[in-house]
């Protein structure tokens, strides 16, 4: 009884507090990890809190401490009792619920219940009340994905319990970005508790000198684009030179102290616009400055604070170090605690190529070691061989993975683009394609409703991979099902899962019932 009461316990909603200030959603931009408002509350399937305590440390026998991890869970389109599970994996951010992209859309297909862990130590899953450099020593992927494998672990077994039966659910995994790479990794390291996974502009490859970063913007942009801004960048720096102050002052960062800050601000600015599928905001307004002689400092230093710090939401503090150097737990520790992933493991140091270079000089290597030694202290440097050496880099050698990317995204260079045996590669091709365009449409800030594709310049490239994506799940959820033996998944001979799921699927309303009569039963009982 006393097991029993406990599970039950676990299983207890706690009631989310309504958020004052506007909806985030992580999105892997760059090492200052920018956040992307959501426009409302129906941007989310569900923003309903959920706890488990979690363990500290995976890799120590001695240390049993646990810290509250927060998740979210979504019910609305799960076919009880044998429907898949998909773990949609929250990354270098705050996650504040489960957005409503195009994952909720094969949830209902495939009638999946979608649940979502938030990344130790970001938004309110923070084991220390201080982030310290030593605090940070369990901040890592690979403790991460252990998260991910002991949370699935007990979610399925409360599942179970929940509705009295034995067995494992289909799962399949998902992630954007960081949580892209995780999603792979996972598939990589724990075969055996997923099905399948989707790694979607996934930067699996920890790269020290990223220089095709600036390579894709300058192709991304075209040449036109690409001339203008390698121009404002020149006389950026020429102003820069006579007086620093006042040309800091014009963007807006008069607080940005130290140099390699403030230009890795206007190269960020620059680069969100084509990531995220809004190039003509960006070369429109400078390509039409150039023409008509005015000037494309004033031009861009509006560009800047209208459209990057003011619609997109960035903030300038991002990019001050004092403000990485913070180790109160707050809204902003996602800065500090995802350089602390960059300095230690992936890198991915945006550094300006040798020649025909989108950013400053300034933002150099030397910039980047400086930051990470003057923020986290003596000894922090990012081991990316070990990284790509534990992992495999582009050349990971896992199965049943689907990469996706979008062709104008820069992090692409950092990701799986050719396919190999059961881990196929597809490239969404369009000229507003950008990070995660298969799941959240285009642009991407703001998002679109069910990773609306209709605003993409080709839609049908979105279509086609999504099918294919389709195909996939389809084949390996029913491979699994196979694999596993079990005879209760609406699965047959001849038929894939989805068709299955669809001619089986139990009524929204019997299950939506069924699960508030089951969470009121327990906390009459149990409470």
């Amino acid at each position: 009884m006393g097991k029993i009461l406990t599970t039950a316990r676990l299983w207890l909603v706690m009631t989310a507090v309504a958020f004052s200030s506007p909806a985030f959603i992580t999105a892997h931009v760059t090492p200052r990890t920018v956040l992307n408002r959501l426009s409302s509350t129906s941007s989310f399937l569900t923003r309903t809190e959920l706890w488990f305590n979690q363990t500290l440390d995976h890799f120590s026998p001695y240390n049993h401490d646990k810290f509250p991890q927060r998740y979210y869970e979504f019910l609305d389109y799960f076919r009880i009792s044998d429907g898949p599970i998909f773990l949609k994996i929250c990354g270098e951010g705050p996650c504040n619920g489960i957005s409503n992209d195009y994952l909720g859309v094969l949830a209902k297909k495939f009638g999946a219940a979608i649940v979502s862990l938030e990344h130790r130590y970001y938004g309110k899953s923070s084991p220390f009340k201080s982030l310290t450099t030593n605090n940070l020593r369990y901040l890592s992927s690979k403790q991460a994905l252990f998260d991910l494998a002991v949370f699935r672990q007990y979610y399925q077994d409360s599942l179970n319990l929940k509705l009295n039966k034995k067995g494992e659910n289909p799962w399949f995994f998902f992630g954007v970005s960081y949580p892209g790479a995780l999603s792979a990794w996972f598939r990589l390291k724990f075969p055996h508790l997923t099905c399948g996974s989707l790694a979607s502009s996934a930067v699996v490859l920890a790269v020290y000198n990223f220089t095709e970063f600036d390579q894709q913007i300058g192709e991304s942009a075209g040449p036109e684009c690409k001339a203008v801004l390698q121009e404002t960048n020149r006389l950026v720096e020429q102003r820069f030179e006579t007086n620093k102050k006042e040309v800091k002052a014009l963007f807006g960062a008069g607080e940005l102290e130290i140099d390699g800050d403030f230009f890795y601000l206007l190269a960020d600015a620059a680069v969100i616009a084509f990531q995220y599928g809004n190039p003509d905001t960006l070369c429109s307004p400078l390509v039409q400055a150039k023409n008509a002689g005015n000037d494309l400092v004033d031009a861009y230093a509006k560009y800047v604070k209208d459209y990057y710090i003011g619609t997109f939401g960035s903030s300038v503090q991002t990019y001050n170090q004092k403000n990485l150097k913070n180790t109160t737990p707050g809204e902003d520790s996602a800065d500090r605690l995802w350089w602390f992933q960059v300095c230690t493991e992936v890198a991915y140091f945006q550094v300006a190529p040798a020649n025909d270079s989108m950013r400053s000089s300034k933002v150099d290597t030397k910039y980047h070691l400086d930051l990470c030694k003057n923020v986290f202290g003596e000894g922090i440097y990012p081991d990316v061989d070990t990284t790509n050496i534990y992992y495999g880099g582009t050349g990971i050698a896992g199965s049943k993975i689907v990469f996706t990317n979008g062709s104008q995204d820069p992090w692409r260079h950092a990701s799986k683009q050719i396919s190999s045996p059961e881990m196929p590669s597809y490239l969404i091709t369009c000229h507003n394609c950008g990070h995660g365009t298969d799941l959240r449409g285009c642009p991407q800030s703001h998002l679109n409703i069910e990773g609306n594709a209709q605003n993409c310049s080709s839609p049908d490239a979105v279509h086609k991979v999504r099918q294919q994506l389709v195909e996939k799940m389809d084949l390996w959820l029913s491979e699994c099902q196979s694999t596993t033996g079990r005879d209760d998944f609406p699965t047959g001979r001849g038929r894939g899962f989805s068709e299955g799921i669809l001619r089986e699927r139990i009524p929204r309303e019997k299950y939506s019932m069924f699960f508030s009569k089951f969470n009121h039963m327990f906390q009459s009982t149990f409470t």
